[in-house]
């Protein structure tokens, strides 16, 4: 359940990075390449999404070159917090991404301090011991039966 619960945390920050993401960041216009015609570098960087890329429409398609053009100029830290966002991303089901859309639209609404607080919440939930992490994240799941 932990587990769950942090890669659809981890889901909602990269709906985030998608959905802040220019759409013609890369400029491959309203025809999005396959697979196969990204250059190795892309699929490199992509890999985590090889199996979903060629189902992808042309705008998610575009967003998600966007974060492979800026890759490169991430730390390693970042780059592999974007590689394990991925994967999880890629791990949900589609209830679980629409959930982690649903919450990263609300969060943008919310006022910039009430953001830093639930950045700063988040960053402190990180930090705590996996055993504090479960226990956690079952009693959020007691009290929420509806949710994942």
């Amino acid at each position: 359940m932990a587990q769950a619960l942090r890669a659809l945390i981890a889901a909602a920050l990269l709906a985030g990075v998608l959905a802040s993401a220019p759409a013609n960041a890369v400029g491959i216009g309203p025809r999005a390449p396959t697979w196969t015609q990204l250059s190795p570098a892309d699929r490199q960087v992509l890999a985590p999404l090889a199996s979903e890329w060629d189902s992808f429409d042309a705008e998610r398609k575009q967003k998600w070159l966007g974060i492979a053009s800026r890759y490169p100029k991430l730390s390693p830290v970042e780059q592999q917090r974007i590689q394990q966002q991925m994967s999880a991303w890629v791990h949900l089901t589609p209830e679980q991404r629409r959930l982690a859309r649903e919450q990263y639209k609300s969060l943008r609404q919310l006022p910039p301090e009430q953001r830093q607080q639930v950045t700063q919440k988040w960053q402190e939930y990180q930090r705590l011991p996996p055993e504090q992490r479960r226990a956690l994240a079952s009693r959020g799941a007691a009290a929420a039966p509806g949710r994942p």
